[in-house]
């Protein structure tokens, strides 16, 4: 099914032909069924087109750019924080303390094969430590980099040693946090709260309005973190409304 991205508020945008994706197993919520909508593998997306489809609540991963569309259900928020409001709570402050000393390195996206080993020891004490992890080196860059987008591997380093890498891309009005992994020995330095917190204090360095934090589920527990960083807005039936805690 074809649509026109001008019934998604991107008139001002050259028009974008969207299809809609077959249902599949929702990745967040157990038992439902999701489907996305996304532009065609033939439209030439850039860093530009992105930049307005992230404010209609498009998210990227590898090339590809998608919005949930799924017809009985409306849990995945796509959300964004403005980085002039937001004030460090409590928790937030201590994480800074802890991580003074931490280094940061932006490094453009590039195979490195210590952020493709530190990935792989994430994945096993996150994640399914059980499962054979299957992923490869070209696996790995075709999640995190795209041949249009100007992505960022950040690295994190912690006594000389690299802690964790943050993947982000870097857009007209804002940075865009696509994923954070870490070295679970260094869990005690929350990395993942530390990456950001960077991202926010970035943004401002850089006179950006915002960092896009992704899709929030409040019955989700792994995405549900999110509101934890205030101001957080999300974009609910087509308008950016604030998401309390």
């Amino acid at each position: 099914m074809r649509y026109e991205a001008s019934q998604y508020g991107l008139a001002a945008v050259t028009s974008i032909p969207l299809y809609l994706s077959a249902e599949a197993a929702c990745s967040y919520l157990e038992g439902q069924t999701s489907r996305v909508i996304m532009p065609g593998d033939d439209f030439a997306l850039d860093s530009d087109i992105y930049s307005h489809l992230i404010n209609q609540g498009f998210r990227r991963s590898g090339n590809q750019v998608y919005k949930p569309y799924c017809q009985s259900c409306c849990a995945c928020i796509p959300t964004r924080l403005p980085v002039r409001q937001f004030q460090a709570n409590r928790q937030q402050k201590r994480c800074l303390q802890r991580n003074a000393a931490t280094r940061t390195v932006i490094r453009p996206a590039a195979f490195d094969i210590r952020h493709f080993e530190l990935y792989h020891r994430y994945l096993a004490a996150r994640h399914q430590p059980d499962s054979p992890n299957e992923s490869s080196p070209e696996t790995f860059m075709a999640f995190f980099d795209s041949d249009w987008c100007d992505t960022w591997f950040v690295e994190f380093y912690i006594g000389g040693r690299l802690a964790a890498v943050a993947v982000v891309d870097a857009l007209d009005q804002g940075l865009s946090a696509v994923y954070t992994f870490f070295d679970p020995e260094f869990a005690d330095y929350s990395p993942g709260v530390y990456a950001v917190l960077w991202q926010i204090e970035t943004a401002r360095e850089l006179q950006l309005d915002y960092v896009y934090l992704g899709f929030w589920l409040k019955e989700c527990r792994k995405m549900s973190y999110k509101n934890q960083y205030q101001p957080l807005y999300g974009l609910i039936a087509e308008n950016w409304q604030a998401i309390d805690r």
